[in-house]
Formats: C-alpha cells, structure tokens, sequence
C-alpha cells in the first residue's frame, strides 16, 4: 500500500484528534465541519473518487444526521418536561430515601439503568437518560458525561436487542452455531472487562474510598447485570443486554434497599432528605421513566409485532428530484432517499422507530397533562429544548458527513486503508489488537453496529487469510465496537447537548480514552485466553 494514501487516509483523524484535544480544544461545532472539509478535498484531491459518489455521500451524511439530532431533541425535551413539571424533584427525593449511599445511587442509574435502557434501545439513548438523573442528584454534569460513557459499554454489544451481534454480522453468512459463538464469547470478554472498567467510572464521581467501603455491593450489582447477560449470550443473541439490564436494575434496587454491601458511615443524616414522597406519588412521578422503557422494549422486541410495522419500508408515495434521486415515504413514515446523484447511495430513517418523536415527544405531551405541569409549561420545554440544539446540530452534521467521507471508496476508502494497514503492521499480533479496530469504528460512526458492518468484513477476511478462528475474531470487533462507545464523536456531542455542557468534548475525551484503552487491554488478555 502507498505510504502517500495511507497518510491522507489519515490525516483528517489526526487532524480532528488534535483540534479537539490541543490545551485550548477547537469547539466540536467547528472542528467537525473542519474535518469534514478536509476529508472532502483530500478524496476528491488525492484519491481521485467520483465527483457524485463524493458530493451523494456528503448529502447521505447531512441526511443520516436527521437520526442524532432527533434523539438529542428529543431527550432534552424530555428531560425539561420531567424537570419543570415537578417530576424530577420528587425522583431525587425517593432516590435519597432509598438510598442516600452516593456509590449506590451512581451504581443503579449509571450501570443498572443504562444497562437495561441500552439492551433495549441503544442509539445513545441511555446516557441521554441516565445523565440528567444523576445530574439531579447533584453530581458534577462533565464528570456524570464521562462516567455515563463509559459505563455504557459493557452491554454495547447487544444493544437494540442485539442489533450490533445479529445485525452487524448479518452479511458474513455465519451459520446458527456461528453466531452463537460470537455472542457468548462477546460476553465473556465484557463480563471480564465488568471486573474493573466501571470502577473507573464510579471513580470519576465518588473517592477511592467510597468504593473500597462499598465495594462488595458494587460486585453484587456488576453481577446481577453481567451473570445473566452472559448465561443467555449462550443460547441467544437478542435479549442478553436487555435481560441483564432488567434482573440487575431490581436486584440493585432491592440491595441498596435492604443496605446489601453498603457502608453506614457514607450515607448522610436522615433529615437531610426531606420527607419521603408517597408511593403513589413516586409512581406518578417515574411515569415518564417507565412509560420510556415499556415503550422501547415493546417496540423493540420483535415478538410483540410492533417493531415491523414501525419499520415497514415499502412506498405509499414516491416523489422524483431529479439528479437528487427519488424521495419515498411509507405508511409507516419511514423516508427514503435513493439512487442519490446516481450513485448507489441510499439514506433511510425510520421516523416512527428512531426514539424521538416515540417514546420521548409523546410521553413528553403525555406527561404534561398526567403531572399537572403549570401552564406555559410546554413553551418553555419547546424554548429551551430549541436553544440547546443550536450547537449540537452543527457538531452532528459535521461529524455524520465526516463518517460518510471516511467511509467512501469501497477498498480505497479511510477506514479500509486503516484497517488493512493495522492488520498488516502487527501480522500474528493482530488477534491482540483487532479490538481497537472495532473501536476505531465505533468513534467514526458513534456505533457499534456501524462498526461490525464496516469492520466485520475486514476481521473475517483477516481470520481467513492468518487461519483464525473467525468467532472469537468477530467477538473481539464487536467488544471493539463497544468499548469505542467511550470515545464516540457524536455520543459525545449528544450526552452534553442533553446536560447543557458547552465547549467540553475535547475534556471528556481525554478522560475517556484511557478506559477505553484499558478496555482494549482486557480484549487481548482474553484473546489469548480463548486462542
């Protein structure tokens, strides 16, 4: 390979990398937009690439974005209905009657909550979650950032239930058996990574101390998330994540109910909480928490039927532009762009299924007439909500055109290029490695199952040329894919669009990093164990 392509593949990494990390860090609104120019010159420049395919795959970008910014809208109005109609106060309340253990209470949102929110929905949705919650209950808003990152990675890879693992790989043919061993050997190198990656999350919010005190309910919840996600990866790859989530958010809850494994001396007096709410009133108050969870995972779990008609693609309406390509809505509402300049470039987004408008905007709307929220209520959310998104929005579009624009070229493409050349460099090494190339897609693509589709390929061709077993290959992308969740550009930018941090994703990825690294660590220490 040219040392010339691979350093223009390159450079707009690097380039990005410095800006957002130098001592004074270029604001993400502006380096994102600056990377992707970058990257647009250097492949029409350097690599010659079709004029269309170039220009379609900005404009898929500029599209494909439409899916983060509707999320992060649609969290921060959730978040504003939840906080102006009362809701949050008498959540912070009850959770500083059933716990006033701050280990505890980082444990059950940080890790219970978004493990189960992840297994059910992914799509950055349980940071956008979580973090508002623990924000509330007074932990500092970039620390919560951090730690909600990367406590989000262990149940990463079956997220959607399971979308990354069975998805991801879809187009690898691997038989039943196949993927069967990738889930579970996916979830025995996260269950590894379990035993000390989130101590270094919990760390960003509570002293070393704290933990040591803590520490033997903090194993018991890592365990009650973990064991089953494990146990199930051996018979199916959909509902690990989710069912790990689910049993460990209760049995959290019922240990730091019951005081299991928790230190006395680290709880504050009484009568600092307050008199605890009723428990009609807790229930009221957590409507749009519960309401959010039921509605993720009924219309994410295939079974219930829902999933396929919010997703049902096939056009109602077909409207030609031309040179553009040709627009189609369905029943639906899923919108489609295809053949954009001619190219074979396609943009989809499922309006309906994108947690947005469903379940945020709706139990939102809801949540303002069963709460009671005072009037005028609803054009405060809309103008706050609309004042956050001014920076985010940029930051997305940058970054989505600047995955588009690394991943156009097909064998010429940046990420190819990377790839190969990673894999080429380390030679019999690379089992130690492959897992940062997962990870490597995922800060790309702010995806796990963006990564699997890009990368998957690339790891089983790898396996097939060095005679590895493609199994544990393929784990070890997709625990990349997760851990890369850490360091993801856009999950960056969404997590402090939706606390109201300005200015700080170059911080929060110099923190982040080192874990994801580590991480990185625990894969090739696992590599070796399963080789």
């Amino acid at each position: 390979m040219p040392l010339g392509d691979l350093i223009c593949a390159a450079a707009p990494i690097l380039l990005l990398i410095y800006w957002m990390t130098r001592q004074t860090p270029v604001p993400s609104a502006k380096a994102l937009p600056l990377a992707a120019l970058v990257a647009y010159g250097i492949r029409l420049a350097w690599f010659g690439t079709d004029a269309n395919l170039v220009n379609a795959s900005v404009v898929a970008g500029l599209l494909v974005a439409l899916t983060p910014i509707m999320i992060v809208w649609g969290a921060i109005v959730f978040f504003r209905t939840m906080e102006h109609s009362g809701a949050m106060a008498t959540i912070r309340l009850w959770l500083n009657h059933l716990t006033r253990n701050r280990v505890a209470q980082v444990v059950i949102i940080g890790w219970s909550f978004q493990f189960l929110i992840e297994g059910a929905s992914g799509f950055g949705t349980p940071a956008a979650l979580a973090a508002p919650l623990l924000v509330g209950l007074g932990f500092p808003a970039v620390r919560v950032a951090m730690a909600c990152l990367i406590l989000n990675s262990v149940p990463v890879s079956f997220g959607a239930v399971g979308s990354p693992t069975w998805f991801g790989f879809g187009q690898l043919g691997l038989g039943a058996e196949e993927l069967h061993a990738v889930a579970w050997k996916t979830a025995l190198i996260h269950s590894a990574a379990a035993i000390v990656v989130p101590l270094l999350a919990f760390r960003l919010l509570v002293s070393w101390p704290e933990i040591r005190r803590n520490l033997a309910f903090i194993a018991l919840a890592l365990a009650a998330s973990v064991v089953p996600m494990f146990l199930i990866a051996r018979v199916d790859d959909e509902f690990p994540a989710v069912a790990g989530g689910l049993i460990g958010l209760i049995i959290t809850v019922a240990l730091a109910r019951r005081r299991v494994g928790l230190a006395h001396e680290d709880e504050p007096a009484a009568e600092a909480a307050g008199a605890a709410p009723s428990a009609g009133e807790v229930i009221k108050a957590l409507f749009p928490l519960w309401a959010a969870v039921i509605v993720l995972l009924a219309t994410r779990i295939p079974q219930f039927g829902l999933r396929g008609l919010l997703t049902a693609a096939a056009p109602a309406w077909d409207f030609p532009l031309g040179s553009l390509g040709g627009f189609s809505i369905s029943p639906a509402l899923v919108l489609s762009l295809h053949g954009i300049f001619g190219t074979e470039t396609d943009w989809t987004h499922q309006l309906l299924y994108v947690p947005s408008l469903i379940p945020f905007i709706a139990i939102s709307v809801m949540a303002w007439w069963l709460l009671a929220a005072p009037a005028g209520t609803a054009g405060k959310v809309w103008r706050e909500s609309a004042a956050r998104m001014r920076h985010p929005i940029l930051a997305l579009l940058g970054a989505l055109v600047f995955v588009r624009l690394l991943m156009v070229g097909g064998e010429q493409s940046a990420v190819m290029l990377i790839g190969h050349s990673l894999a080429s460099v380390t030679g019999g090494g690379w089992p130690y490695l492959a897992a940062y190339l997962g990870a490597l897609g995922a800060f790309f693509a702010g995806s796990c199952t963006i990564s699997n589709l890009t990368f998957g390929p690339i790891q089983d061709s790898i396996a097939t040329r060095m005679g590895l077993d493609r199994t544990t290959l393929l784990a070890l992308q997709s625990v990349g894919g997760a851990m890369g969740n850490m360091v993801a550009i856009h999950n960056i930018v969404a997590v402090c669009s939706v606390l109201g941090l300005v200015n700080e994703e170059g911080k929060i990825i110099r923190q982040t990093v080192g874990p994801m690294l580590l991480y990185g660590v625990v894969a090739a220490i696992m590599a070796y164990v399963l080789w």
